[in-house]
């Protein structure tokens, strides 16, 4: 199986656009030992010809540009993207499908909550109807698994993750099964397993096995505290509270990971405020020492 990190940032990406914090002001200075991320999405394939792409971010094209192996090789339209797999309906997984919008049809496998705020609160989907056209496949949050045509060798298995929906969507806080889901993709012929989930609030008893049972897990690196954001007076909100477990501190994702053994352990969707981003900070050395990763983009990971 070969991973493709396309965008490793969180929303806004790396450094932010009008973002002058600690990290974004060095980044933009270039006085800081730290490279720019884009907005957070991944790409599996097991034949580097057919790829599935996990998220659209706003950043897609450029991710497109800097990835020959899903540029136009045949004819006069032509991807090696076959199909899209969306894992929350947040602005910074679904919007760059508005990127995609001059070619086939697209075919979007997500949840039925996900589909729901796509046709509605951000009706990405409706939108879409004058011009390429959106075929929906639903996918379970139960942990079942299913195969998509196209994708060669793959089986995939949602569950369903305590989180919130956008803040555009109808049920913002009224939390449904689905609205965010965690993925895991195994290679048929070889058993090896990846666990995908950038957006984690809680760990459940089935994400943490699915960690367990895991070759590889990418997840959620936004913050590095739960009150990076209020320290930092970008925003009262806690980590925690919009749906995002923190590196550090009791519970935090460096003590969930540190028991997770015989596995490759990447973080991604990092905030520009982390101060892992810094590859010279304190923080970051914390990783380094218990042998966490963070994903950047361009990473490739072959299981």
């Amino acid at each position: 199986m070969k991973i493709r990190v396309l965008g490793a940032g969180a929303g806004g990406g790396f450094p932010q656009w009008n973002c002058n914090c600690h990290n974004c002001q060095r980044i933009w200075r270039n006085e800081m030992n730290g490279v720019k991320r884009t907005q957070s999405s991944i790409a599996v394939s097991t034949n580097n010809k057919d790829w599935l792409l996990f998220n659209t971010s706003p950043d897609i094209l450029a991710q497109i540009q800097a990835f020959p192996a899903i540029q136009p090789k045949n004819g006069v339209r032509d991807t090696g993207i076959k199909a899209i797999m969306l894992i929350d309906s947040q602005i910074d997984h679904s919007t760059g499908m508005l990127m995609l919008r001059e070619g086939k049809p697209l075919d979007v496998y997500c949840t039925e909550m996900v589909k729901q705020d796509l046709s509605s609160g951000f009706p990405i989907f409706k939108m879409l109807e004058d011009y390429c056209t959106v075929n929906h496949h639903p996918i379970p949050c139960d942990g079942s698994g299913f195969t998509i045509p196209g994708i060669d060798d793959l089986r995939f298995y949602s569950h369903a993750l305590k989180s919130k929906a956008p803040p555009y969507s109808p049920h913002r806080h009224d939390p449904h099964e689905g609205d965010n889901v965690g993925v895991i993709v195994e290679q048929i012929s070889t058993g090896k397993k990846l666990y995908y989930s950038p957006g984690l609030g809680e760990i459940e008893p089935h994400v943490m096995q699915a960690m367990l049972d895991a070759d590889c897990v990418m997840v959620d690196g936004t913050f590095w505290t739960d009150d990076e954001m209020c320290t930092q007076n970008i925003s009262p909100k806690r980590a925690r509270e919009i749906g995002h477990l923190p590196q550090s501190g009791e519970g935090g994702m460096i003590e969930v990971l540190n028991e997770v053994k015989n596995t490759r352990k990447i973080l991604i969707h990092i905030n520009n405020t982390n101060p892992i981003l810094d590859e010279d900070s304190a923080e970051r050395k914390t990783l380094d020492d218990v042998g966490i990763e963070v994903a950047y983009d361009g990473m490739e990971i072959d299981l």
